[in-house]
């Protein structure tokens, strides 16, 4: 239910926070299961917020295990579709609950669900593909063996940034993956090495290089052209929109920042606690405006302010 519930409102904010998004493959969003989507991991759980709000049916994504510290929060992210899978690292004692993970997934798949799987397994900041964990092999030819039909869609997400709102964003969809694709008959140590090799082979195209700190690379890749004309048109709204809500998103970014230094949470944290503030903080404005006017259009502001906003994240300074 809450998934459902904040599915629409999660999808509009995300063109708040993206300027533009790039997919190669558009009529992807439509497919109907049993298919696992494997991807890169570059971005914390924005990752998994991005692609949820695209597809037309419900994603279920896994997420580390550590995620899951408390009854309150346990419920929280279930009830978003997230599942916990643990690391070696985050005790052994944890390891059993992979495999009720792996069992409830394969009970989605029966069902035509979508399930989505970081392949990496571990988030990292960076334009770079990392070597492949074993999870997305084996949950797939454990499924195949049981006799489940599963497509796996490799999937390439890359970002022009990790640190500012306003990014470009491109995803890249690569080929099917199939039964027939991985000679299943053979041990499994040689087949989870087969499935690797594949999904490696997809994801490297799919995955934009650039070596850290390469700015003119990533201006190349990502830099998104905006016509003059149109910046004239958005450059009055554009500066009201940064003058609104300058006292709403900076005192969050230094927030966000101080408590998420030397992690990979920043983008992530800081997207979610604007979409979870900037309601609240419409509503504010609206109401001094209000109590200034006594004139009941004062809560247009709530339509006209995300314009402003949008305005202004479409001019603003890319690189």
């Amino acid at each position: 239910m809450l998934y459902t519930i904040l599915k629409i409102p999660a999808r509009i904010a995300f063109y708040f926070y993206c300027r533009k998004l790039s997919v190669n493959f558009h009529s992807i969003f439509k497919t109907e299961g049993p298919l696992l989507i494997a991807a890169n991991h570059p971005n914390s759980f924005l990752d998994a917020i991005i692609v949820a709000t695209l597809f037309k049916r419900p994603v279920y994504s896994l997420a580390r295990g550590d995620a899951f510290t408390n009854r309150f929060v346990t419920f929280l992210l279930r009830s978003i579709k997230i599942m916990p899978v643990y690391r070696i690292s985050e005790g052994a004692e944890n390891l059993n609950e992979n495999y009720s993970t792996f069992d409830k997934c394969k009970e989605i798949f029966k069902k035509n669900g979508i399930v989505l799987i970081f392949s990496e397994g571990l988030c990292l900041n960076e334009w770079h593909l990392r070597s492949l964990k074993k999870g997305t092999a084996r949950l797939a030819l454990d499924s195949w063996n049981e006799g489940i039909p599963l497509k796996i869609l490799p999937l390439g997400i890359n970002y022009q940034s990790f640190n500012s709102f306003g990014k470009n964003i491109i995803l890249r969809f690569g080929s099917m993956i199939n039964r027939k694709d991985i000679d299943t008959g053979n041990i499994q140590g040689k087949s989870i090495l087969l499935f690797n090799n594949i999904l490696k082979n997809k994801l490297q195209s799919l995955v934009i290089e650039i070596p850290i700190n390469d700015y003119e690379k990533i201006k190349d890749n990502f830099y998104f052209q905006i016509s003059k004309t149109f910046r004239i048109l958005l450059l009055l709204p554009a500066f009201t929109g940064l003058v609104i809500h300058a006292p709403l998103y900076i005192p969050i970014k230094f927030y966000v920042y101080k408590k998420t230094i030397d992690t990979v949470h920043y983008d992530s944290i800081i997207a979610c606690a604007l979409f979870m503030l900037y309601p609240i903080y419409l509503i504010v404005i609206s109401m001094i405006l209000f109590s200034i006017t006594s004139s009941c259009w004062s809560y247009s502001l709530i339509l006209i302010l995300p314009f402003f906003a949008w305005s202004y994240l479409q001019l603003k300074k890319q690189f």
